[in-house]
């Protein structure tokens, strides 16, 4: 790194030492010596470590099409100075301008850190076990079914279920969080995670590619190529703006000529000069993206993953955030807490058969189910299963159709059963067997800790919150009432999901859907902004959504809208900085009451002062 830096600096420090002491032998100790051609020759050499680099790169854009860029700008304002016999100016221009340019490589490595760190925490190697020997290969080798042997300060290099009876994990690599994470036999544990306590066994469920930290990853590296509208006009304004003014300089040079009486070009030239130098688009193409980036980089580090920094600007500008409730804004980890069966059902047959058919299926509820019941009977012979998306399972079992889910699985079938039963605030699970209605469990969820600051979050900034579930109405509109959610809507189907959301749009209001299940990713497909919970969820919303919050917590909702309207605010103050100040010299110039030096010093002053507001938001606190 010292190296990079030394390497990074030097052709500045050459230039500084020479030009500095050209000043000196300039104002104050005036050698005989320092002067015409030696002078000339002085500040030549002063000007190639800085200036050749940039007149190369003029150069190699020239030849590739793109004649007006930043480094055209700075060679015609640069090789003009020397011209006119302005050698100190001529090489200020390059001196600070590659003094910017280091300062922004700086700035973009520090933005890039936290996402380099993220980077550095997918282990190259991993220890598997053999015939109970331990055997240490390359992660990218290992196979689905092999079990990994991790010890404790060892990190995980796969996705995987833990085979010891419980273990302790430090999960900040994907959440951002440090606090200890205690998972249980049989639990999820993700790559990235570093084993706290004793040695610990996970099977691997995952290929090494697929695993949540290596898509997290991909994530992240592919985000800053959605870019912005603002970020996509400033570049589409540059290449407009960049020969407008050089026009404009040619004319400040030019014209005076027939309408100035005494009209001298060298005076005239040097105003030209100066207008070049300020007009110089650096501030706003280099910290407008960078903004962008460290909105990114701020959002990696709390655990919350932007596929582009055009969804840093939608969710800054936010005004409805819907939500699912099962796993979003609550546990999503469901107990069975009674079963009620109709006269006529034994009680440990039915459950074997809906334990047998809910094997089929890898929603919360079946979990809780297989939880209660206990070992799944394989000897039952399930046909013909299918799960009907929004309502629950079907099969055949022992020529009987079989029907576990919702009381809306049963009105589908036509099958008759006591309303009442939809009375209680608590999830319901439906049974029907040979047509007829067998009776129910009934099971509870948990609300997440965070879950009311979330919505107290959102609504202090003046964003509704709405919910919407699958689940029955009472549950939803009881959970909702808890949160303080005033809009809450159940029983809904993945198509009247989407309705609700395009009824919410019609209304012309930017709308982010947050969900987790399969059923989700047609909803937040059409949000304006889709966002993921990125530790449960699955893998088609994951991959749908715009934004992942990786450790399912809902208040980094209000996180990431915070992030969002931090860079947004950030990027208008550049933009309102550099054509503000710019302005001003660009008129100050022309008028002559300007000279290089304030050119010079303004246009390297506002990029430095926009590319260190745009790093700024990496230390700002969002939590």
């Amino acid at each position: 790194m010292k190296k990079s830096k030394f390497r990074l600096f030097l052709p500045a420090n050459i230039s500084f030492l020479l030009f500095a002491t050209g000043i000196l032998f300039d104002y104050f100790l005036q050698p005989f010596w320092f002067a015409g051609w030696m002078r000339a020759v002085w500040y030549i050499i002063a000007y190639i470590p800085v200036g050749v680099p940039v007149l190369k790169e003029a150069f190699i854009h020239i030849t590739k099409g793109s004649v007006f860029s930043e480094f055209f700008l700075m060679g015609i304002a640069t090789v003009g100075a020397f011209a006119i016999g302005e050698y100190p100016e001529g090489v200020a221009v390059m001196l600070f301008y590659t003094v910017g340019e280091i300062f922004q490589t700086l700035a973009v490595s520090k933005a890039h850190r936290s996402i380099q760190l993220l980077i550095d925490q997918r282990p190259d190697e991993a220890t598997i076990l053999r015939d109970n020997v331990p055997l240490t290969m390359k992660a990218t080798q290992v196979t689905i079914g092999e079990v990994i042997q991790l010890k404790p300060g060892e990190r995980l290099g796969l996705d995987g279920k833990l085979l010891s009876e419980n273990g302790s994990f430090n999960s900040s690599a994907l959440t951002g969080e440090s606090k200890p994470d205690t998972r249980k036999k049989g639990d999820k544990v993700l790559a990235g995670m570093v084993n706290m306590d004793s040695l610990c066994l996970i099977k691997v469920d995952t290929p090494y590619a697929e695993s949540k930290l290596s898509r997290m990853l991909e994530l992240v590296q592919n985000a800053t190529a959605q870019k912005a509208p603002t970020e996509l006009f400033i570049r589409k304004f540059a290449k407009v703006y960049t020969p407008a003014v050089v026009g404009m300089a040619f004319a400040i040079a030019i014209l005076p000529f027939f309408f100035v009486s005494g009209y001298l070009f060298s005076d005239w030239l040097y105003r030209a000069l100066i207008f070049l130098v300020i007009s110089c688009p650096c501030a706003l193409v280099v910290s407008i993206p960078l903004s962008y980036f460290g909105g990114i980089g701020a959002a990696s580090h709390h655990g919350i993953l932007f596929k582009g920094s055009n969804f840093l600007d939608a969710l800054a500008n936010i005004q409805n955030v819907v939500m699912d409730k099962t796993g979003t804004m609550t546990e999503g980890v469901f107990e069975v807490q009674e079963v009620h069966l109709m006269p006529g059902f034994d009680k440990k047959k039915m459950l074997q058969l809906v334990n047998a058919l809910e094997s089929k299926s890898t929603h919360p509820v079946a979990t809780a189910i297989h939880r209660y019941v206990g070992e799944t009977d394989y000897s039952i012979e399930i046909e013909n299963s299918e799960e009907i998306a929004g309502h629950g399972l079907k099969a055949t079992v022992n020529g009987e159709v079989l029907l576990v889910g919702n009381f809306n699985l049963l009105n589908k079938y036509g099958i008759p059963y006591d309303q009442k039963v939809n009375e209680t605030i608590q999830t319901v699970v439906a049974i029907a067997y040979g047509g007829t209605y067998a009776g129910y469990l009934t099971i509870a969820d948990k609300i997440k800790e965070d879950a009311k600051l979330t919505v107290r979050q959102l609504k202090a900034m003046n964003v509704k919150p709405i919910m919407l579930s699958g689940d029955k109405e009472t549950v939803v509109k009881n959970v909702a009432g808890m949160l303080g959610i005033s809009r809450a809507f159940g029983d809904l189907l993945p198509e009247d999901k989407v309705n609700k959301i395009k009824e919410i749009k019609a209304m012309k209001e930017s709308v982010a859907f947050v969900g987790d299940g399969v059923n989700d990713a047609p909803v937040v497909a059409i949000s304006d902004v889709g966002i993921a919970m990125g530790g449960l969820g699955s893998d088609a919303t994951i991959e749908m959504a715009d934004v992942v919050i990786q450790d399912d917590m809902p208040s980094k909702i209000p996180v990431a809208i915070r992030i969002g309207k931090e860079t947004q605010k950030t990027v208008w103050q550049n933009i309102t900085l550099a054509f503000v100040v710019k302005g001003l010299i660009m008129l100050l110039g022309t008028a002559g009451l300007a000279t290089m030096w304030e050119a010079v010093f303004a246009d390297v002053g506002v990029s430095l002062l926009a590319i260190l507001n745009a790093v700024n938001i990496q230390r700002k606190q969002f939590s």
